[in-house]
């Protein structure tokens, strides 16, 4: 089993930046696929980012050149959200897979562990 937890999110200005941060924990051995995905009241979960043990990234079209996925040396997953915009304000969420991303870092239902979510809001 694996555990996620999610650190960095806050309130910033239209044009600010923030670094979220993902924790995981557990049977994290092997090849795997991290992804960001980020939801608003009355909407579907929507994949932001995602990057695979061998460090290939995919990014949404609406955060590409301003969000960057990446890994530390502790493994954590991090994401540097650059630029950002009003429609950037949403909770954040990790998720893991165990295996690779197998061009589904979108697919929330492609994912089997979730982190509880962080809060993200620019005005």
């Amino acid at each position: 089993h694996v555990q996620l937890v999610e650190s960095g999110g806050g309130s910033v200005q239209v044009g600010g930046s923030l670094r979220l941060s993902c924790v995981a924990s557990g049977d994290t051995i092997g090849r795997y696929c991290m992804g960001w995905f980020r939801q608003i009241p009355d909407k579907e979960r929507e994949g932001v980012a995602g990057i695979e043990s061998d460090g290939s990234t995919s990014y949404a079209d609406s955060v590409k050149g301003r969000f960057t996925v990446s890994q530390d040396s502790a493994k954590n997953t991090l994401l540097q959200m650059n630029s950002l915009k009003t429609d950037d304000s949403a909770i954040y969420y990790c998720a893991a897979r165990l295996g690779g991303c197998d061009g589904n870092w979108a697919t929330k239902g492609w994912f089997d562990h979730w982190g509880q979510g962080t809060q993200v809001t620019v005005s």
